[in-house]
């Protein structure tokens, strides 16, 4: 039996999972957790198999989240769920530790095989992205500029890109306004871009926003 923990700040989200789960007899789910801390707390605290993780719980850099299981407990294998395409988080999510990344746009059947692929140690990615997914990773040249930015920065680059203001992303990510200037000063520099329409037009181009 496949012992699973969710983990989403979305109550209904959660329990769709859940039902999904339910009609899969290998596969049952033990626990869940509505955001990153409490999340490290259970797995410390009991046994599972996979971890099936929102990527975007507010007031958490689910990064730095997985990184911490997985230094912790290298054993367990986490399934990042998202709503955001493959080309935006992807190798990111892998880098980090994660064995596995699905969009919530997936079919259900997806979940469960997806599921059942991490749990036996194998890595899971849609077909569509794994052609592509060896270039990315091995590669040494022609890496693209948003490459060069930190997880945060990252984070902070997707969302100005999708329209959110440096307010809106602060109260998101429960950062300081002034914290949130700092990432953005930082991403223009580190990506020779004047302003916000430039990081824009780079998202949109690199299909990190849909």
């Amino acid at each position: 039996m496949i012992k699973i923990i969710i983990a989403d700040d979305h109550s209904i989200v959660r329990e769709g999972l859940k039902q999904i789960i339910a009609d899969t007899p290998d596969m049952t789910v033990c626990d869940e957790a509505c955001d990153g801390n409490e999340l490290i707390q259970k797995v410390l605290l009991n046994k599972y198999d996979v971890v099936v993780l929102d990527i975007t719980m507010p007031g958490t850099n689910v990064l730095d989240v997985l990184k911490q299981i997985k230094r912790q407990l290298p054993a367990i294998q986490v399934l990042v769920l998202s709503m955001h395409p493959e080309e935006q988080y992807a190798v990111r999510v892998l880098k980090a530790g994660a064995s596995g990344y699905l969009t919530k746009e997936s079919a259900p059947s997806e979940l469960v095989k997806a599921i059942r692929k991490v749990s036996q140690g194998r890595k899971y990615i849609s077909p569509s992205f794994a052609e592509n997914l060896a270039d990315i990773l091995l590669s040494d040249h022609d890496q693209p500029a948003h490459a060069t930015l930190s997880d945060r920065e990252y984070q902070v680059l997707c969302m100005i890109a999708s329209g959110e203001t440096i307010k809106n992303i602060a109260e998101n990510l429960f950062l300081s306004e002034k914290t949130i200037s700092t990432y953005r000063s930082r991403i223009l520099q580190k990506m020779n871009m004047k302003n916000n329409a430039g990081i824009i037009h780079y998202a949109i181009k690199n299909m990190l926003v849909q």
